[in-house]
C-alpha cells in the first residue's frame, strides 16, 4: 500500500487538484528577437563575463542577473544596463539562456 492508498483510506472525501506544473519558468521575462550579447574581458588582471544588448525591461535584466548569479554560485553586478559575472562562465550562461528561449551571440576570445 503506498502513500497516495493510505490518504485515501484516512479522507475518503477528499478529490486531489490536478497538478499545474509550470513549463516555463521564467514567464515574467520578455524575450527579445536582437540576440543578448555575451563578452570575456579581463579587468585588473581577473576574467569576467558581460552580458549586455537586453532591450525589455531593466526590473527584467535585473532579475535575469539575480538568477543567472544564484544558478552558477557566483557574484558579479549589474551596471549600466549590463550583468557582469564574475569568471569565464560563458558556455553555462548561454546554455542557461537558451534554455530560456533568448537568443545569445557569442563575442571575443
Amino acid at each position: 500500500m503506498d502513500l497516495q492508498d493510505q490518504l485515501k483510506n484516512l479522507f475518503p472525501d477528499h478529490k486531489p487538484e490536478p497538478s499545474e506544473e509550470q513549463t516555463d519558468e521564467q514567464s515574467d521575462i520578455w524575450l527579445q528577437d536582437a540576440p543578448i550579447i555575451c563578452k570575456y574581458e579581463k579587468r585588473k588582471g581577473k576574467p569576467i563575463t558581460i552580458l549586455e544588448g537586453y532591450t525589455g525591461a531593466t526590473e527584467d535584466f535585473k532579475k535575469l542577473a539575480k538568477e543567472l548569479k544564484t544558478k552558477l554560485s557566483v557574484g558579479g553586478s549589474f551596471k549600466e544596463d549590463k550583468i557582469i559575472i564574475q569568471g569565464d562562465y560563458r558556455d553555462k550562461i548561454m546554455t542557461i539562456l537558451k534554455d530560456k528561449g533568448f537568443k545569445v551571440k557569442r563575442v571575443g576570445g
